[in-house]
């Protein structure tokens, strides 16, 4: 097969790794891709949100399945005009993706479905929603109604912070993304992420991971995209697990093939565990980054045979098979990331740290520029290895991190924390 991962990110590096370990890959391309996948794939420069430059591009270059790897694309429809143009695609359509393109779509979806999630209100003006969170209190969540990047959510654990949040998004920090706000409950317990399947008829769970959204050790400052993530996630335990597939996912699925649009490709679910009970915080329509890493890593070669039945509607009867073992990869980012940060500073170190089938470096932001690989983004390496326990998964990343030259950059020191 000729297949085509859409996006540029760790994620995808991590997707190409894992489809490139199965036979059925006989060439791939990764649009825009970055320096790290341009070492194990053909990289493309080409308009991911643009589905007919897409479907073009698949056409002149005979692609037989394609991967889209970030929510933009799914967003804007990418998926949809794939499955018009016949080419077999990894991905939810335009409507169904807007799971995560709407916080407030979900939310009546979730109403609908009778799936335990936080209450909430949604305002379209900032003086009914400062009205609303005075009355409610603090800590409580704001969130902007779109896709922000993974950056619109505002755990606020003051009323002055939730009102600050309120002036920012709808002061346009967020662009169109904050036209509308979506507050909520703040919910207490352990967060987790459970990645289902979905063909649109069959549901199959393929695994969970936690991730620390935190930007400094202790899970404090700001929020980011993400520093780290470990799978499985301990909180997420087979009942639980169980539990969120009975309450949450299946209803969920149900209510959108009702509403004549049926989901298909990955679903993740973030997902609150209080006493041993499963809350929604939110879905979104593709992996994880950085927990798709993590994933990956675990699964290997079987991830692209999975998505390719997910695609085709043949999800029934099969299953992901688990090595009994634990993957950890560390987020490097760029310094004074999630604010201000420069790009273009040199990585060095990278060429001596060994890819295996237990550890692997995989990119996130970076460009090759002169021979050099140098950094373009925020978050910028993921440093992802497997263990048979946790800590043997740490110490491995960890490990690997030292042999990395780039005073630029900096990481957390405490990824996995609340498992180890």
């Amino acid at each position: 097969m000729n297949i085509l991962i859409l996006g540029g990110g760790g994620r995808e590096h991590a997707l190409a790794w894992a489809v490139m370990q199965n036979p059925k890959c006989d060439k791939l391309i990764v649009a825009p891709g970055n320096a790290g996948i341009a070492k194990i794939a053909e990289c493309a420069r080409l308009d991911i949100e643009d589905g007919e430059k897409v479907v073009d591009f698949c056409n002149v270059m005979s692609i037989d399945f394609v991967i889209i790897g970030p929510e933009a694309p799914l967003a804007a429809g990418v998926a949809d005009a794939l499955g018009e143009a016949g080419i077999l695609t990894f991905g939810p359509s335009q409507a169904a993706a807007r799971l995560e393109a709407s916080k407030s779509f979900t939310k009546e979806v979730c109403d609908a479905a009778k799936a335990p999630t936080a209450a909430y209100a949604r305002f379209t003006e900032a003086d009914p929603a400062k009205a609303y969170i005075r009355a409610q209190g603090a800590p409580i969540v704001v969130k902007a109604d779109g896709l922000a990047a993974g950056k619109g959510v505002i755990v606020a654990m003051t009323e002055d912070e939730a009102l600050s949040a309120i002036d920012d998004m709808f002061g346009g920090e967020f662009g169109a993304a904050g036209a509308e706000v979506v507050i909520e409950e703040f919910m207490t317990g352990e967060e987790g992420s459970l990645f289902v399947l979905s063909d649109g008829e069959t549901l199959l769970p393929i695994g969970t991971a936690q991730d620390h959204k935190r930007v400094g050790d202790g899970d404090t400052g700001p929020n980011t995209g993400g520093m780290g993530a470990y799978s499985p996630a301990p909180v997420l335990t087979d009942a639980v697990v169980q539990k969120a597939m009975d309450e949450i996912v299946a209803p969920t699925m149900r209510v959108m093939a009702e509403r004549g649009m049926p989901y298909k490709g990955v679903l993740y679910a973030g997902l609150m565990v209080e006493n041993g009970q499963p809350r929604l915080v939110e879905y979104n329509v593709r992996f994880g980054d950085p927990e798709c890493q993590v994933l990956m890593m675990r699964l290997g070669a079987q991830a692209l045979d999975l998505m390719i039945a997910c695609a085709e509607g043949k999800l029934a009867g099969r299953q992901a098979h688990w090595a009994d073992d634990h993957a950890m990869t560390v987020v490097m980012a760029a310094k004074g990331y999630p604010g201000a940060y420069d790009k273009g500073s040199v990585i060095k170190g990278l060429d001596q740290i060994e890819a295996t089938s237990k550890q692997m470096v995989f990119h996130a932001g970076t460009r090759e520029v002169d021979g050099q690989i140098t950094a373009s983004g925020g978050r910028v390496l993921n440093i992802t290895a497997r263990g048979e326990t946790l800590a043997e998964a740490r110490d491995r990343a960890y490990a690997m991190i030292e042999g990395i030259d780039w005073p630029e950059g900096f990481n957390r020191s405490d990824i996995g924390w609340r498992a180890l």
